[in-house]
């Protein structure tokens, strides 16, 4: 058990350096992953993913792999995704998922071929797919600030996230907080795929944050503990991950995020709001 469990992340540095990142990055993207899935956003987390690669391309393009230059630049293109597809879907006839989705599949292939231009293919994976076994202290800093920021605004504006994914009519009508909360909601979205694209890559970052969120739904219904168990499904995810990955010589990445579809899958059969006891409710109610 102690060979299996815990020796890799006694005896190895990398090991710890991975695990220690992406617990960061579930601490901080987990939650916003539920606020997505209870806004019906999901699919926007996955476009918003793809939309920081070219920017991120361009810093791989002008200085390589170095993560300040790559972070800013796939800062910089998110926020112009987002406000672009709400541009689009505000001023035209064209509704904000089309434009979200247009620009998504614009930005991917921009990013892969600019990529391409001076990269080999071992730098497009590492783009594509993340590095989470070679997060240095840098990339560990910038994992663990976003984190950071972003508990700190959920913290700050719950009730703002809340109110406004539940009945955001509601909160427009008595309060002025509904379209400043919106955009800061939407900013923690962009820093923590952000995040996520340092260790899990530009197509896998979304899946740390969206898998254990839908998985936290089938366990319980109020937004608090399902936030708290989201964080930790992501966390059982990662280290079941990295040791599927160290054990078997897989892709930590891909292992990572099947880690948490597994739970995801194990969620829906036998979560308490799951397939089994959905059943089992209305007979148990007949009987008595």
């Amino acid at each position: 058990m102690y060979d299996f469990f815990i020796a890799p992340f006694v005896d190895y540095s990398f090991m710890q350096r991975a695990l220690l990142g992406s617990i960061a990055l579930a601490l901080g993207s987990c939650p916003v992953g539920v606020f997505l899935m209870l806004r019906r956003m999901s699919l926007t987390g996955d476009a918003m993913a793809h939309a920081i690669l070219p920017g991120a391309a361009v810093g791989f393009l002008l200085y390589g792999l170095q993560i300040v230059p790559m972070t800013i630049g796939g800062l910089v293109a998110g926020v112009i995704v987002a406000l672009g597809a709400g541009a689009v879907s505000r001023f035209t006839i064209q509704k904000e998922d089309a434009s979200m989705a247009a620009f998504y599949l614009i930005s991917l292939a921009l990013g892969v071929l600019i990529v391409s231009l001076r990269g080999s293919n071992v730098d497009l994976m590492n783009v594509l797919f993340g590095t989470v076994l070679a997060l240095n202290n840098e990339a560990l800093s910038l994992i663990g600030v976003i984190s950071a920021i972003s508990v700190v605004t959920l913290a700050i504006f719950w009730r703002g996230l809340v109110a406004e994914c539940l009945d955001p009519l509601f909160l427009r009508s008595v309060s002025r907080i509904g379209t400043p909360v919106h955009f800061i909601f939407l900013a923690l979205v962009v820093i923590n795929l952000v995040g996520g694209f340092q260790a899990l890559g530009t197509l896998l970052a979304v899946g740390l944050m969206m898998l254990p969120a839908a998985a936290s739904r089938f366990w319980t219904a109020r937004v608090g503990p399902m936030c708290a168990l989201a964080i930790v499904i992501g966390w059982v995810s990662c280290a079941g991950g990295l040791l599927i990955s160290y054990h078997f010589a897989l892709p930590s990445g891909p292992a990572i995020i099947l880690s948490a579809g597994a739970i995801y899958l194990c969620s829906i059969v036998i979560g308490t709001r799951g397939i089994v006891n959905s059943r089992l409710r209305p007979h148990r109610h007949r009987t008595a």
